[in-house]
């Protein structure tokens, strides 16, 4: 009976849709992203709890060239360790920025607040992910066009809030900000499926797009609780 459920878990995360290659590079882009994660934690408690490095402008600068050097150097198996190294040093730096914003004082005010937003990131990830890994006619690749334009309407907004400094600005901004990162979400995972299958299997270079993306989202969390 509980292997006839759609809900039960040997089922939920069976995609026989999907071909096997598509399958592995699945796996290997889910594990990256969690080393990503991990490093990103990593990075957070360095930034919190410790004296040894703050977010600034050394950091920032870090995780560009990290970023740089990640996109020059060549996917190849050789190479995969080096680039995994790379890859971890660069979520370690640009993830210690997301916490700038974030110290002690505010954190014992509200002390549930960063387990509210990686609650919060992970169910959208997760159930986003798993909506667009199970839509067999990957239509939400169609919404490319609209997800850019609406990025750079964002953006002008966000710059012209710069100078009007308006609340309902921000909000409109914060609120379709996050929902455009849900979206995108939807948008990433079926590109990633459809690159595979055309051949592209760098999956290092994949995930540093779900990292900043998956951070943006946290970021925005904690101002809409």
């Amino acid at each position: 009976m509980a292997s006839s459920n759609g809900l039960f878990p040997s089922t939920l995360f069976k995609f026989d849709n999907l071909e096997r290659p598509v399958q592995l590079h699945l796996q290997n882009v889910y594990a990256t992203l969690g080393i990503g994660m991990l490093s990103a934690a990593v990075g957070a408690y360095v930034h919190l709890f410790t004296e040894i490095l703050q977010a600034g402008l050394l950091t920032t600068i870090a995780a560009i060239c990290l970023l740089i050097w990640l996109a020059s150097t060549r996917h190849a198996k050789e190479n995969l360790n080096m680039r995994m190294a790379i890859f971890t040093g660069f979520t370690f730096c640009s993830d210690v920025k997301l916490f700038k914003h974030l110290d002690h004082g505010f954190l014992f005010c509200v002390p549930s607040i960063i387990a509210t937003a990686l609650l919060g990131t992970a169910v959208v990830f997760i159930s986003f992910s798993l909506a667009a890994l199970y839509n067999n006619q990957r239509t939400y690749l169609y919404m490319g066009g609209f997800l850019m334009s609406a990025l750079s309407w964002l953006l002008i907004l966000s710059i012209g809030n710069l100078f009007f400094a308006s609340r309902l600005l921000f909000d409109i901004n914060l609120y379709a900000g996050l929902f455009l990162f849900c979206a995108f979400v939807l948008y990433d995972t079926q590109l990633i499926v459809e690159k595979r299958r055309h051949g592209d299997d760098d999956y290092i270079w994949l995930v540093q797009d779900r990292v900043i993306g998956g951070g943006r989202m946290f970021q925005v969390w904690p101002q809409c609780c």
